[in-house]
């Protein structure tokens, strides 16, 4: 048999399993079509299309500017990656926050004309009528409390959210919220630990942590932070696996070296 075909997708429905099954879940980012089989490859159980492609993918110090016919490029790029992850793309910055039926055009482009599985989109109640809009659609949601990076104009700051009591409280309504308008799961970005433990107690759809400690249903990464390609960024909760960006400049600085020697082509590469 090839392995191909012993290949078993992972769905929102695996989601739901793997928390009743204390198994914990893990996804990472990728933007394009390599990074996405190298992912895929590993074992990933989601890949996340994140905006974070914003900054990490085209230079920006915020998420705010990538657009959704960009947001589609990068997903149709990752889903002909994947084989067998979750392939989530998150809805940009203005895309789904004031309309609702504006939501629900977007998720459905992005589903559309990418092929991805499901999308992600930041807030709780003040989004509700989009992800209601949306999951009626027959559109699989995840959803996406704490630090939401698309707010940092108003929050100011990247600083851990949530530490207050009121904005405590309030994560776990919108937590308990995302639940019963359909979402299949939800992002938790730096909050407290013992919060994200009680969130994920407290809800039956399984919870992915970015910076909110060990007791959420599973762990999301950045990918380029992840295999050290992004050197100026190393928060508390990020573990690097790679120094890719020293290993990287390292083998270009040889090929230099290499080409400005006439080292290289040698006999053996030439015809």
């Amino acid at each position: 048999m090839s392995v191909h075909s012993e290949i078993k997708r992972v769905t929102t429905e695996s989601f739901r399993k793997m928390k009743f099954d204390n198994e914990k879940i893990t996804m990472l980012t990728a933007y394009d079509f390599s990074i996405a089989k190298m992912v895929d490859a590993g074992g990933v159980d989601a890949v996340l299309v994140g905006d974070s492609a914003s900054n990490v993918m085209a230079g920006h110090e915020t998420t705010l500017p990538i657009t959704l016919d960009q947001m589609i490029y990068h997903a149709q790029s990752v889903v002909r990656g994947v084989s067998r992850a979750l392939v989530i793309v998150d809805l940009p910055f203005g895309t789904y926050q004031s309309d609702p039926q504006k939501a629900l055009d977007s998720a459905v482009r992005i589903m559309k004309e990418s092929g991805a599985h499901a999308i992600k989109l930041e807030g709780g109640a003040e989004v509700a009528e989009s992800i209601k809009r949306i999951v009626n659609a027959g559109i699989p949601v995840i959803g996406h409390l704490g630090l939401t990076p698309q707010s940092i104009y108003q929050f100011g700051t990247y600083k851990v959210r949530a530490k207050e009591e009121a904005e405590a409280q309030k994560l776990i309504s919108d937590a308990k919220l995302l639940e019963e308008l359909g979402c299949f799961s939800v992002v938790l970005e730096k909050i407290p630990a013992s919060l994200a433990k009680q969130v994920t107690e407290s809800i039956s759809i399984p919870t992915i942590g970015i910076g909110a400690g060990p007791d959420c249903d599973g762990q999301v990464l950045v990918f380029h932070d992840m295999v050290g390609m992004n050197k100026g960024f190393s928060p508390k909760f990020l573990r690097r696996y790679l120094d890719l960006f020293d290993e990287v400049a390292g083998a270009v600085g040889q090929y230099v070296k290499d080409v400005k020697s006439q080292d290289f082509p040698n006999q053996q590469e030439s015809y």
